[in-house]
């Protein structure tokens, strides 16, 4: 299989991983009139799809390790399963997050549900595997978490200028966040890891990104039928307004995610050179990629008061500055 063989590709692999994550939900921004619950299904056939594609490209090329096809084979059940389950966690993180999309924008969504998941993810590991240094991580889990106020409270100013301010979407922000900080560990079971000097795990990259998607998309039928039924916002809707959908949209969905599951193949793959630490710091950047999209490609916040982008700017500080010394503590 194909894994860096230098830093400079894997850095290059992690930054485009930070992009991709960053800039999918752009693709939902961009649908007219159909409703997220809808897009959604087209979000999760495209990851999967593209999770095989590059699977079975990249994954059965280079010399880096067992091929993608071998690995299938050299997998345990219980692996799998955990893989699986990771991704069904996942995706009821991520439609929570698209939900929120929905009712807040981007600039608001993703930095407090992504910040929640890191300070869920950094406390979770050092829990389960006490690594790195305690002060330093401690010490960026409270960066991220003074980002989320920050970002709150630009939400909240918005209320002055006459837009409506949900409590709700922060709420279902922060729900997402923890439900996104709680997968990733499930992922690292089911890799290559060490324990007491034995290596567990059986699932390469391209393996485990192909295992977490079909969880991913299987848990639509119970979460993604559930909000339909039940929506966040607005009246329940059926499948008809799925196979009524001009194609369009349906290609946006696609879109999505591919753009989604080209960033999380690169980021696993770039794992297997820098270590799982680093390379999930960088990918947690992608907030900050969201977060630009939301203030200058679709005005978010337009006309807000001169607080609110003082407090925008001061949460770009202080998320950088905890991802910096998250990556520093594990370095």
């Amino acid at each position: 299989m194909f894994i860096p063989h230098s830093l400079g590709i894997a850095l290059f692999m992690m930054i485009t991983s930070a992009i991709c994550w960053g800039s999918w939900a752009n693709t939902y921004k961009g649908v007219k009139n159909y409703r997220f619950e809808l897009f959604y299904w087209d979000y999760a056939i495209g990851i999967f799809l593209i999770s095989l594609i590059l699977g079975y490209i990249m994954g059965n090329t280079g010399h880096g390790g067992d091929s993608l096809v071998h690995n299938f084979h050299a997998a345990r059940g219980s692996d799998i399963a955990l893989a699986m389950l990771g991704g069904a966690i996942f995706n009821l993180a991520n439609l929570l997050l698209v939900a929120a999309i929905d009712m807040a924008g981007l600039a608001v969504a993703f930095p407090v549900s992504i910040g929640i998941a890191l300070v869920v993810g950094v406390i979770s590991s050092y829990l389960q595997q006490p690594k790195g240094d305690a002060a330093l991580l401690a010490a960026g889990v409270v960066c991220a978490l003074v980002a989320v106020v920050l970002d709150g409270k630009a939400y909240g100013s918005l209320a002055s200028t006459g837009r409506t301010v949900s409590r709700k979407s922060i709420t279902v922000c922060i729900v997402s966040g923890v439900l996104m900080g709680l997968w990733a560990p499930f992922m690292t079971r089911a890799m290559p890891h060490e324990v007491n000097g034995i290596m567990r795990g059986t699932l390469g990259p391209y393996a485990a990104a192909i295992f977490l998607t079909l969880g991913a998309l299987l848990s639509c039928f119970i979460w993604n039928i559930y909000f339909m039924k039940h929506p966040l916002v607005g009246d329940p809707v059926g499948f008809a307004g799925f196979f009524s959908a001009p194609l369009s949209s349906h290609a946006l969905g696609l879109l999505g995610g591919f753009i989604w599951g080209v960033g999380m193949v690169f980021n696993l793959v770039a794992a297997s050179f820098t270590g799982v630490a680093i390379s999930y710091a960088i990918g947690q950047s992608a907030p900050m990629v969201a977060a630009l999209w939301g203030v200058f490609a679709w005005k978010e916040f337009d006309g807000a008061p001169g607080k609110a982008k003082v407090y925008l700017a001061l949460m770009f500080v202080f998320y950088c500055l905890g991802i910096a010394l998250v990556a520093r503590a594990n370095g």
